[in-house]
């Protein structure tokens, strides 16, 4: 039986994803014992796999090259992001990143994070967009690194079942492990830091609608587990119906060299160097490994003419009016994009390109070709392309006479060889609703009052603030965590030892 000492922090963790992190070496600094409880049996959460920019004024990078910019700027162009969602907006949680986020680059800095850019991306008025090298894993290497030296105890595969409450006041959480219950106490607040609900079924269908629920999450464990905790003990979900997606993406390679890069100083520095100073011709194939992995194919392929068929062959939407939600309901909730020469040919040069990350660079047919053999198939026939693909020849070839018989208005049809297809493409979702939250990260209740001892930060606690635009939502998560653990950390003491067998 463990120390009855080990039972009792304070400040506990829910979540060793970036946004967990962060709040956890945040409150170290500042004193305090740390507890990070994790369900998965590794740290990074859904941070690991994102594309790892983070859009910040008042940057070292900037100033290094004569930009001057700063949080108010910053403030009124995240407005310009959010078209008709403007209105769905709290410009106060707005004010709080804006202002917070450059100390958490620079933070990132000092832990070793090294960045490319500033990048454009209008409508930043100057760019801001710094991405991560070599990876986003980046982030959770010296976050978890960092967080260890501080001696915060990260416990994983710990999955917390529920909030404990005295008095009004959550003083801790429960685990549920190997069949035990145990409890957790927090002598100043717990933080619930568990990412999305987009691997939640039920909740995407409440929330968002039965056609996002039947949307792939892009991390399986993003089941929004704190949400749940929150709402048992009376909290809100605010824009809860907003997802980013559905998106038709490529399915990922079963080997991705740029995830597989080890996410260490050095090569990133060799990265950088590499990036500011060798020509694009021949660096392109490296950055074509990431575009060609991670982003979606572009509206303008179907507009052009390219078909979407499922896995019987067949042409089962119009490609132009939101396929990402037919997609799921076909055979294996998947398809395939079809082209002809013509296309093919078109899309293989500027300003016809199948996917971009804004201000790096654009991919193009013969991108996917070179880099992602696997969802790469081509053929001088039809029938030939089916087999390539394992759809039915018949069925395929009927389906693409139809449609040349009456093609999208504007387009020839698909009458050219050779003839490629790329895919499977399915769809993929990530849920934008979180827990109400006050500008100190307090979670809210519904009659808008704090709730004692709880705090939120990254996508559990977004609460209503609107983050489009590239780098926004990694900006939060960051910020987030750490205000949520200074709001935590100066808290009063407010469990004594003796006081958790009291709890309930």
């Amino acid at each position: 039986m463990a120390d009855a000492a080990e039972d009792i922090a304070d400040v506990i963790v829910v979540g060793a994803g970036g946004s967990g992190l962060f709040a956890a070496i945040e409150a170290a600094e500042m004193g305090r014992k740390v507890l990070v409880l994790e369900k998965n049996p590794a740290p990074g959460g859904m941070t690991v796999w994102s594309v790892g920019s983070i859009s910040s004024s008042a940057s070292p990078m900037q100033m290094a090259i004569g930009i001057i910019d700063n949080p108010s700027a910053h403030f009124e162009d995240m407005a310009l992001f959010h078209g008709p969602l403007l209105s769905r907006d709290n410009p106060e949680l707005r004010k709080v990143l804006v202002e917070n986020v450059p100390e958490t680059l620079r933070k990132l800095l000092d832990m070793g994070v090294v960045f490319f850019g500033p990048m454009p991306e209008p409508p930043h008025r100057v760019p801001r967009m710094h991405n991560v090298l070599p990876n986003s894993r980046a982030y959770g290497r010296a976050l978890y690194r960092r967080a260890r030296q501080l001696g915060v105890d990260v416990r994983l595969s710990h999955p917390v079942s529920r909030l404990i409450l005295k008095d009004g006041r959550v003083v801790g959480v429960e685990v549920a492990k190997d069949g035990l219950n145990r409890s957790y106490y927090a002598r100043r607040g717990v933080i619930l830091a568990g990412g999305d609900f987009s691997a939640n079924p039920e909740m995407k269908e409440r929330y968002a609608g039965p056609e996002v629920a039947l949307a792939d999450a892009l991390v399986k464990t993003s089941t929004g587990d704190a949400h749940r905790l929150a709402l048992a003990v009376g909290a809100e979900i605010v824009n809860g119906d907003l997802v980013a997606g559905p998106q038709l993406r490529f399915v990922p390679p079963k080997v991705n060299l740029m995830k597989m890069l080890p996410p260490s100083r050095p090569i990133a520095l060799v990265m950088k160097w590499a990036m500011a100073k060798l020509p694009g011709w021949l660096i392109r194939p490296f950055i074509m490994m990431f575009l060609t992995t991670v982003l979606e194919p572009q509206r303008k392929l179907y507009e052009s003419g390219a078909l979407l068929i499922n896995k019987d062959g067949l042409r089962f939407s119009d490609e132009c009016d939101k396929p990402q939600f037919s997609v799921p309901l076909q055979p294996n909730k998947e398809a395939y994009i079809v082209l002809d020469g013509r296309l093919a040919k078109m899309f293989s040069a500027w300003p016809h390109y199948i996917s971009t990350a804004p201000g790096v660079a654009y991919a193009y047919i013969p991108d996917y070709r070179r880099n992602r053999k696997d969802i790469y198939h081509q053929a001088n026939t039809i029938r030939g392309l089916a087999a390539k693909i394992g759809v039915p020849a018949g069925a395929f070839e009927n389906t693409i006479a139809d449609y040349n018989r009456s093609p999208r208005q504007g387009t020839p049809g698909l009458l050219t060889p050779p003839y490629v297809a790329l895919g499977p493409v399915r769809s993929w979702v990530l849920t934008e609703g979180g827990l109400k939250v006050s500008t100190a990260m307090e979670v809210l209740s519904h009659d808008g009052t704090p709730i004692p001892g709880l705090y939120a930060a990254g996508a559990t606690g977004q609460g209503g603030i609107i983050l489009e635009g590239h780098g926004h939502h990694l900006g939060w998560a960051f910020t987030s965590g750490r205000l949520a653990a200074r709001s935590a950390s100066l808290q009063e003491v407010s469990l004594p030892l003796q006081a958790k067998q009291h709890a309930n």
